[in-house]
Order: structure tokens, then C-alpha cells, then sequence
């Protein structure tokens, strides 16, 4: 891989993790359109931490609220551990503290529901999505799939629910619409913040709940590739390549995040759900030409 190449893709990650049009799908075709080596998915789960960051950085009080009360939750539960074994000695006055009694600790405990799925789903179909990614059809059909979940979102009734409205089994399908969404051509943002909105989220806390969510899924990709770098032949040139792609996702994705909460509002996503049907039907199309 060259320098080039990781700065295209650097870009193409940070304008599709948040464009809601899929990274990964677009991330396989330009590999397989300019023929490029499978670059695995330790670069690929890089371009993902890069647009992490860009996620704290645009929602970093968000988090850094959420971190505080999931520390508090924490310590409530052992207390309330404590209350349990003094009420058992006989000490009856103890009384039992609330543990989710705020709009952020229950937005804490909505993304811990909606990762568990996800999760499940990531670890269990790893090998599957990594094999899919290098055939042209799947990610066409994957795209087209997406243009159709975006022509849905742009039409679904307008919610209002905020976190403490929000059910956690609203959480949980949130999840496996997320797990899904690792399939290449699957946008993540596109699936979860449609998820959202039918659950009836409120559009602009449904922005901030799948791109928040998606920390704890890129986190974990991200941990388990690490697991896999003594073994990778990765030369010291091509570290620095992956790094420039990283951060190349982080600025372009922080950009792009402030351009999707305007679409969003705007109800603007039948322009992206064109695009998704244009290039998927090309994609499936190509699959079959050249089969």
C-alpha cells in the first residue's frame, strides 16, 4: 500500500462513516477497483479508530457526562450491594439508592444494551464479512439495501423519545441493526439512525445515539485486532501509512459529522439514497458483466 492509497482511503473512510452511504462498501470497491492487496482488517479497524476520534471530539461532553454517571452507576450498584448484606444483618433502615435516575445514566445503559448484540453478531460473522468484502456483489447489494433503509428514514413519522423515553428492547434491536451493518455496503450511521428514528427517537438525539454507540463496537474491533499485530508482517513505512489514513479519517469524519446533523434535520436523506441505489445497481451489474 502506498502513501496515496492510504490517504484515499483515509478519506473515503471519514466521508462514509458518517455520510450515511457505508465505509466499508466503499472502502471494498476502491480496493477492488484498483486492484489493491487485501490490506486486512487491522487498517481497516485503524480508519474506524480515526473516525472515532472525531466522534469525541464533536460529542466529548456528551461522553464525558456519560463516563461520570457510568462511574456512578457503578458505585451505586456496590453500595447498594452493601444495603443488600446490611438489611440481611438486620439493619432495616438501610435504604436502597436509585441507580438510573438521570437522562445520561439511562443513555449509558441504552448503548451497553445496544452493544451486546452488536458485539455477538461482530465476533461470530468476522470471517464471513472480511470474505464478502473482496466480491464486487455484495457490497452492491448491500448498498441497495441502504438506499432503501434511507428512503425509510426520510418518511418515518417525526418521534420525540430522548433516553428516558427510549425502551432498552428499542436498544437491543438498535444493536442488531448495528451488527448488521459490519457487512460491507451496510452503512452503520444509515441502518442505526434509521433503527432510531423508528423506534420514535427524536432526529437529533437519534444522530447522537449512532454515533455515541458506535465507540464501544470500533473500541472493541480495534482491541481485538490488536491481539493480532505481533504476527503482521507490517513494515515501518507502511505503520506510517496507516497512521496518515488514520488521521485523515479523524479530520474529514469530524467535517462530515456536523455535515449529517444538518441532513438529518433537514430530512435530505433521499439524495445519499439515490446515490446508494446508483452505485449498488452498478456494482451488481459489473458483478454480472464481467462474471
Amino acid at each position: 500500500m502506498s502513501l496515496l492509497e492510504a490517504i484515499l482511503m483515509g478519506l473515503i473512510q471519514g466521508i462514509t462513516e458518517f455520510l450515511p452511504v457505508s465505509s466499508s462498501g466503499h472502502l471494498a470497491l476502491f480496493k477492488i477497483a484498483f486492484g489493491m492487496k487485501d490490506t486486512g482488517l487491522l487498517f481497516d479497524c485503524l480508519l474506524h479508530f480515526g473516525t472515532l476520534i472525531a466522534v469525541f471530539a464533536v460529542y466529548y461532553k456528551d461522553i464525558w457526562k456519560m463516563i461520570c454517571e457510568g462511574f456512578g452507576i457503578i458505585g451505586d450498584f456496590f453500595a447498594n450491594v452493601g444495603v443488600a448484606f446490611a438489611r440481611l444483618a438486620g439493619k432495616r433502615d438501610k435504604k436502597y439508592r436509585r441507580i438510573i435516575h438521570n437522562g445520561y445514566r439511562k443513555f449509558v445503559m441504552l448503548v451497553i444494551v445496544s452493544t451486546i448484540p452488536t458485539g455477538v453478531i461482530g465476533i461470530a460473522a468476522s470471517d464471513l464479512i472480511e470474505a464478502a468484502s473482496q466480491i464486487l456483489i455484495v457490497p452492491g447489494v448491500c448498498l441497495i439495501i441502504t438506499s432503501a433503509l434511507l428512503f425509510i428514514a426520510d418518511h418515518v413519522a417525526e418521534g420525540h423519545k430522548m433516553p428516558k423515553q427510549v425502551s432498552y428492547t428499542n436498544a437491543f434491536l438498535i444493536g442488531i441493526a448495528q451488527g448488521f451493518a459490519t457487512l460491507p455496503g451496510i452503512s452503520r450511521s444509515g441502518t442505526t439512525i434509521t433503527a432510531c428514528l423508528v423506534s420514535g427517537c427524536a432526529r437529533k438525539f437519534a444522530v447522537k445515539y449512532s454515533f455515541i454507540m458506535s465507540i464501544p463496537a470500533i473500541l472493541g474491533s480495534v482491541v481485538l485486532q490488536l491481539f493480532d499485530i505481533p504476527n503482521l508482517d507490517i513494515s515501518a513505512a507502511e505503520w506510517v501509512y496507516y497512521l496518515v489514513g488514520t488521521a485523515v479519517a479523524a479530520i474529514v469524519g469530524y467535517i462530515c459529522i456536523k455535515i449529517m446533523l444538518y441532513v438529518v434535520k433537514q430530512k435530505k436523506f433521499i439524495v445519499f439514497s439515490v446515490y446508494c441505489l446508483i452505485v449498488g445497481a452498478i456494482c451488481v451489474g459489473t458483478y454480472f458483466y464481467i462474471a
